[in-house]
């Protein structure tokens, strides 16, 4: 998949950018729009993204745990190493020790991304700031044409470049979810 974004402020004509879209094969998971006014968008019934997206959690907690697997690592073959192992506490202290550090690096890149904003977001950041709106589609190939003859008809909608995709797996984990959750009575 492909994401692209868009800048706009005009909200109402954003509203029918993403009727048009759901008309032309697009469904809600595939678009997102990126604001400081959570509020407008909900009064335009607009799919804002989740807070928690809006953060760097999920990137930052990853390059924790990447951190704190080697920081084990580390740990690990150092006790090796310098034989620390065959005394008579063994392995035990040494394998909870590795445990802790790669807990400890993972929550604290979890905390650093509370506070961060979400990296693929933060070349937007004065934007939002002047009162902007970020949208943004992630598609595939065979939908590009549709996107461009949508975006084309809407002037309000400025070409912000493109960047990295949600997974098509969970767009349509996504789909599916909602397929089943409106079959149920």
């Amino acid at each position: 998949m492909f994401r692209h974004y868009y800048i706009t402020d005009d909200l109402e004509d954003l509203r029918q950018v993403e009727e048009e879209l759901l008309n032309s094969g697009l469904t809600v998971p595939q678009f997102h729009v990126l604001s400081e006014n959570d509020a407008d968008l909900e009064k335009h019934h607009l799919h804002a993204i989740e807070a928690v997206l809006k953060k760097d959690v999920v990137h930052s907690t990853q390059l924790g745990a990447i951190i704190g697997v080697l920081g084990a690592i580390l740990i690990l073959l150092v006790a090796y190493l310098f034989d620390w192992h065959t005394t008579a506490v063994g392995w035990v202290p040494f394998v909870f020790c590795a445990v802790v550090i790669l807990g400890f690096c993972t929550w604290e890149g979890g905390l650093i991304g509370i506070q961060t904003p979400n990296y693929q977001f933060k070349r937007f950041q004065e934007l939002l700031g002047q009162g902007m709106h970020i949208f943004f589609v992630d598609i595939t190939p065979e939908q590009q044409s549709v996107l461009r003859d949508v975006a084309s008809s809407h002037p309000s909608l400025r070409y912000a470049g493109s960047g990295e995709a949600t997974p098509s797996w969970v767009v349509n984990g996504q789909n599916k979810f909602s397929q089943v959750m409106k079959s149920m009575p």
